[in-house]
């Protein structure tokens, strides 16, 4: 089991961490580690190892079998012996965008409250498939609402619940295409606000901002149509 401290701390950019054991492939697992793993749409953290002196760049991270979490070298060469101590470091700026792309999708699924069919988050967008038969008619005053709702600066928390309390409230699931992770007894909801002041609540697992002002301005792009009831809605970071 790797013990994933991004959970606890989405803005951790540097922690030690012990080798757990070696992939066929070549890959590392340590028994804790800040490098966020692919899912959900969100893409796997990169940035590097040392040890005694010698620096290994990690590509990316991936989920391994069970609970460990995979980290994946950019170039093969020596690993970090099992059991030796390291530091781990990702690419702070990179993430940074992903938490913020991630969390103004967040958002933009409670502008548009239509069922969520698939998603992607990259460092200067991410896009949301709708389940839309018809285009918005006013694509501008999406724009707007979404950028009002950033600028509210609402605070990012997080919470659990029970397999069964999940089951018991089904429209808190708003992406048709991934289902939250089960069977481990709970999931994890991202809330957005608080109190009277929420404004949104789901199951994920990924990394978000703190608070909604972290975004920053955000623009729409093209509404593409992706099929008869599909419509995907592109999405920037304007800095």
């Amino acid at each position: 089991m790797t013990e994933p401290l991004f959970r606890a701390d989405a803005y951790l950019r540097e922690s030690t961490g012990r080798v757990l054991a070696h992939t066929p492939e070549g890959g590392v697992i340590l028994d804790r580690t800040i490098f966020y793993p692919t899912s959900g749409g969100q893409p796997g953290d990169c940035g590097f190892l040392v040890h005694d002196g010698a620096r290994l760049e990690i590509e990316t991270a991936v989920k391994g079998e069970g609970d460990a979490i995979v980290l994946v070298p950019a170039t093969s060469g020596p690993l970090p012996p099992v059991g030796g101590e390291v530091l781990q470091r990702i690419d702070w700026d990179r993430r940074l965008r992903h938490m913020r792309v991630h969390t103004a999708l967040h958002l933009l699924s409670v502008v548009i409250p239509l069922p969520v069919t698939g998603g992607q988050i990259g460092t200067e967008k991410g896009r949301l498939d709708f389940m839309m038969p018809e285009p918005p008619t006013d694509p501008s005053a999406i724009e707007a609402a979404l950028n009002d709702l950033i600028a509210l600066d609402l605070p990012v928390s997080d919470d659990w619940i029970t397999d069964e309390q999940l089951l018991a409230n089904p429209g808190l699931v708003k992406t048709m295409s991934v289902q939250p992770p089960m069977g481990q007894g709970r999931v994890r909801l991202v809330r957005i606000g608080l109190a009277e002041n929420q404004v949104d609540l789901q199951p994920c697992g990924g990394t978000h901002v703190a608070r909604t002002k972290e975004i920053g301005r955000v623009t729409l792009g093209k509404i593409e149509n992706k099929g008869k009831q599909n419509r995907r809605v592109n999405l920037y970071l304007t800095d």
